[in-house]
């Protein structure tokens, strides 16, 4: 049988007869209400950025460097922008093509619901991708090669999210960055000798590999599982049905629909508007360390326990250092630099470095009062220290050593608060994320929608096909971020129709298939290929 014979028929303009109408145009007061918002949010970065330097005395920027520094925002806010109207339409496409809410107060409810997902996210996965850049760079992120990696790499995905959105190709934003991330890493390892914290962190790509590769099959495979479920503990026949012309479907379905709808674009908002933020906080880092390289907001009142876990630490790091004498701060850092790059970190002098750096950051707490209080002067050095000896303590298990329980116990709660004192995200720069992904879902929406509601399957989507892709998506990517794991709304969507079409016996659109197959697998090589040719010319420029 023909696709043409399985197809709703089309009518005047090619859209099917009971598909939605997606030529209507924004309203004149919406465009300015969109624009208005947009002025709003980049000046609220711009007086919270300024707010926050003279807070903690950061001395101002030159203007060279405060251009460039806000124009490494504008293009990871950019990033953002694009990832809403590319990836969120995936969210969409189910209600619009079921009729259970109109397109533009589709695409305004997800832009409000990605909002809100950001503004409430953990902050986990943020740091996800950023342990993926090489130690020295994120070290040294102020610095021309820190700008170049991260010109490099948010260009990259950009450019690559904006190719296949041309296409109306349902790929996926957070693939493209993590290519673009490995292809900085393995660029600056080459032009920088093949030293080990020159490249990339290959143990923590394995982890974020695992989660992209897991995420599609789980939507294909769990949405057409609990389409047969559905199948067979609803029976109502109204519930299998596609729509008929314009109409919307029944109260009850259509009130399922918009649920799953809003908590895929919840969802999605916690986790991908948290890539965006680990990015700015790294860009923030680099051009004002005195007020963001440490978490200043962190209570005094966990000081003293603060003080009690490097302390502890240290006397565990001692217990393996086999005498080996303890060096200076300065020492124990380039000690503990040289482990890092080699990987081989499992030596009485690398325990020893560590022990230093404890006690050196336990002492260095103690005499200021607090985090906050650590005068500017100082910042960069214990930043230095304190995520050096976190992601020490990160790979050594992947170096063989065994720990005690109450050793394990022991640097986890070090860790713990190293991390606390180093990685946070002041709340004007979720509002700005929240903002550029929540605008983005209103523009360009249209060809991932058509994509997914009209050509993965032979047959118009039914109401328990949109909802068995929505609810998986949106469980999945729930996990993901609970974990700290960053996945593929795209992914886990599209594959999501493709599975419920599939047990449904609908049949698939093999060509689409094949396209969206092929942008999945051309990703990666597309985005380090790009990104490794834009750092290198880049690094020549900064």
């Amino acid at each position: 049988m023909s696709d043409s014979a399985v197809m709703p028929q089309p009518v005047a303009g090619g859209r099917p007869a009971s598909g939605p109408r997606l030529d209507h145009g924004m309203h004149l007061g919406g465009v300015v209400a969109f624009l208005a918002v947009l002025v709003a949010g980049l000046g609220y970065a711009v007086v919270s950025l300024i707010t926050d330097m003279n807070a903690v005395g950061e001395a101002p920027l030159a203007y060279g460097a405060f251009a460039l520094l806000g124009l490494a925002l504008l293009i990871a806010l950019a990033f953002e922008f694009v990832n809403g109207f590319h990836d969120t339409a995936n969210a969409v496409a189910t209600v619009i093509y079921t009729h259970s809410m109109p397109p533009l107060v589709a695409v305004v409810w997800s832009g409000f619901f990605n909002f809100l997902g950001v503004m409430l996210s953990s902050g986990a996965v943020a740091y996800a991708i950023v342990t993926l850049l090489p130690v020295e760079l994120i070290l040294h992120v102020g610095s021309g090669a820190g700008y170049a990696m991260i010109f490099a790499l948010l260009l990259a995905a950009i450019i690559w999210n904006l190719g296949t959105w041309a296409f109306g190709l349902p790929n996926s934003s957070s693939h493209a960055l993590i290519g673009s991330v490995l292809g900085v890493g393995l660029g600056n390892q080459l032009m920088s000798g093949g030293t080990g914290t020159a490249g990339v962190d290959w143990g923590q790509a394995l982890n974020v590999f695992k989660a992209l590769l897991f995420s599609p099959v789980c939507g294909f495979v769990l949405a057409a599982a609990l389409l047969l479920v559905l199948k067979f503990l609803v029976r109502r026949k109204d519930l299998y049905e596609a729509p008929k012309g314009e109409a919307p479907p029944p109260i009850w379905i259509r009130g399922m629909l918009i649920l799953t709808c809003t908590l895929v674009s919840f969802f999605h908002g916690g986790n991908d508007g948290q890539k965006g933020m680990g990015l700015i906080m790294l860009i923030l880092i680099g051009a004002a360390p005195t007020a963001y390289a440490l978490n200043r907001t962190m209570s005094d009142d966990t000081t003293p326990a603060f003080i009690e876990a490097s302390t502890s630490a240290s006397q565990v790091f001692a217990a393996r250092a086999a005498g080996a004498p303890q060096p200076d701060a300065v020492q124990a850092r380039r000690t503990v630099t040289d482990a890092l790059k080699t990987k081989n970190l499992n030596q009485p002098p690398v325990y020893a470095a560590l022990s230093a750096l404890a006690t050196d950051i336990a002492a260095s707490v103690k005499n200021y009062g607090a985090i906050r209080t650590v005068p500017a002067a100082q910042t960069e050095n214990m930043r230095s220290d304190m995520y050096l000896a976190a992601d020490a303590v990160r790979l050594l298990p992947g170096a063989g050593v065994e720990f005690s329980d109450p050793e394990k116990a022991t640097l986890k709660t070090y860790t713990g608060l190293l991390n606390n004192g180093t990685r946070y995200i002041p709340g004007w720069v979720k509002i700005c994320v929240a903002l550029a992904l929540g605008l983005g879902t209103m523009v360009g929406w249209k060809r991932i929608v058509v994509t997914v509601g009209e050509k993965i399957g032979k047959t118009h989507l039914t109401y328990a096909q949109g909802a068995s892709a929505e609810i998986v998506a949106a469980g999945t990517i729930g996990l993901a971020e609970l974990y700290g794991l960053p996945v593929s709304t795209t992914h886990i969507l599209s594959s999501g129709v493709a599975g419920t079409m599939a047990a449904n016996g609908s049949g698939l659109q093999m060509s689409t298939v094949r396209n969206m197959a092929l942008a999945w697998v051309l990703t990666l090589p597309a985005a380090i290929t790009l990104a490794a040719s834009l750092y290198f010319l880049l690094r020549h420029v900064f």
